[in-house]
């Protein structure tokens, strides 16, 4: 009867996932198969038909039209990069924040907190003006320091957080058998906290790549252009029927997906260790 109950209890709360899962599984299927139509038939059957063949000319057409394997290399590199750089950048923030307990710790957190409520659009004419001093305007080293900054951001708050809580015990027990500082970071720190990092590794890459308006202010020339710059250049000049726009779609959302796939375990991994711990 227990079991029963516990279960009966839990019903509403499978049933509600169920649906949200649907509701976000339905519109992607919805372009999988439109991207596969022909114009024709998806004028003449509407977009929730099943294709009747495989048309593949508007995968092909916007594949050639954006330079779609340049596009995609860039925005691999861009984010990539910033993740890698990021998660660095977050980890040594935090080993002076969370353990190295430097002065004002408080005053700082807030400025990381204040970096992260500040909307890109406040950003844009600094970023832009900056950049063309220091003769980085229209180059992917650009955007991937400015992001490289703005996740950081997060990172360092989220990670300070659970620096704070690491046991006094272990860094005091390394620091006699004669460990300095960066010993300590990346033979005790890093490992520990590796769980995280792979957590903020996956959202740093897709934050990155989802990113619109800063890299179309940054990045103008047309080999440095990432994939959502394309999608949304291309589809403004109106030049793709609804097919294209699919195929468009398609193509710009599946290789995050397949990173989120590859690093799915990754990231169930360090929240549940974040929840034990």
């Amino acid at each position: 009867m227990t079991s029963r109950t516990a279960a009966l209890r839990r019903s509403p709360v499978l049933l509600a996932l169920c649906l949200g899962a649907l509701f976000m599984v339905v519109p992607f299927l919805i372009v999988v198969v439109n991207a596969v139509k022909s114009p024709a038939e998806y004028s003449r059957n509407g977009p929730l038909s099943l294709p009747e063949g495989l048309y593949l000319d508007g995968l092909r057409d916007f594949w050639e039209r954006v330079d779609y394997g340049q596009k995609l290399l860039n925005s691999l590199l861009i984010s990539g990069a910033v993740a890698v750089l990021a998660a660095a950048l977050s980890i040594l923030n935090a080993y002076a924040i969370g353990i190295g307990r430097i002065k004002g710790r408080t005053w700082v957190l807030a400025f990381f907190v204040l970096a992260n409520m500040l909307p890109q659009e406040a950003l844009v004419y600094p970023i832009y003006y900056l950049s063309k001093e220091a003769g980085l305007y229209d180059t992917r080293l650009s955007v991937i320091i400015v992001f490289t900054v703005l996740q950081a951001a997060f990172g360092t708050y989220l990670l300070s957080a659970v620096l704070g809580r690491f046991p006094r015990e272990i860094i005091e027990a390394a620091r006699i058998d004669g460990a300095n500082k960066w010993q300590v970071l990346w033979r005790i720190v890093v490992p520990v906290s590796r769980p995280t990092l792979g957590v903020l590794l996956v959202f740093f890459f897709i934050w990155t790549w989802n990113e619109f308006l800063l890299p179309l202010v940054m990045l103008i020339s047309n080999d440095n252009q990432t994939v959502s710059v394309a999608l949304g250049v291309l589809q403004g000049q109106r030049l793709m029927d609804a097919t294209m726009t699919n195929a468009a779609a398609l193509l710009g959302v599946l290789p995050a997906l397949v990173f989120f796939l590859v690093f799915q375990r990754t990231l169930t991994r360090g929240i549940a260790v974040g929840a034990v711990k």
